[in-house]
């Protein structure tokens, strides 16, 4: 079933997000790895900006999604690790961030983006340790999967598996690109937010 969706809040501080008052789902990762793209892909529309800068994204983007059944928000959170930004900049993004992960009642998920190619970095194991720490559902979703030959991904799955990494369950691998993994994500947080209500 296809998803109504429209942007509700491009927030650049925390009095501009919207009333608490349905659930929602963040999606965090590095910039550059193609967040906005699987944004999009999961919306079904492009409604997230796709830049070919890194770090795009400065605010909390807000998206409301009717699936006929149940209605939530996803949050498109700034990305981290980019270092061309200047520091006062990068800093205002982690406050913004910090304060949206720490603070939002309604916020049930946070939907960590991996690049499928290189693994957890440093700065997305910090992430996870954070998020750990504050006790926020962590789901991990591999991107740019159609970088990675269909033979090998398993393989590839399964050995970041046993390498160690935080998730509720197992990855889900994607790509903004051929849609891989799209309707399987989709599906995942539909079922998650019925869950929680």
């Amino acid at each position: 079933m296809s998803w109504k969706v429209s942007v509700e809040a491009t927030s650049f501080n925390t009095s501009q997000f919207p009333p608490p008052e349905l659930p929602e789902i963040a999606i965090a990762g590095r910039s550059n790895v193609g967040k906005s793209t699987l944004v999009n892909a999961i919306l079904g529309t492009k409604l997230a900006h796709v830049g070919s800068t890194p770090g795009k994204t400065r605010s909390v983007n807000f998206y409301l999604v009717d699936t006929g059944t149940i209605s939530f928000r996803l949050v498109d959170l700034p990305g981290y690790g980019y270092a061309e930004r200047c520091k006062s900049e990068r800093r205002a993004w982690s406050k913004l961030t910090s304060s949206y992960v720490e603070n939002r009642g309604p916020l049930i998920l946070v939907c960590h983006l991996v690049d499928f190619r290189h693994g957890l970095f440093d700065n997305d194991r910090l992430l996870q340790e954070w998020l750990s720490v504050h006790k926020k559902p962590l789901m991990v979703l591999f991107t740019k999967a159609d970088k990675i030959s269909k033979s090998k991904r398993l393989g590839v799955l399964q050995q970041y598996v046993k390498d160690g990494l935080v998730s509720i369950d197992v990855p889900i691998v994607t790509s903004g690109q051929d849609r891989g993994g799209v309707g399987e994500t989709r599906a995942f947080m539909e079922n998650f937010v019925k869950k929680s209500c």
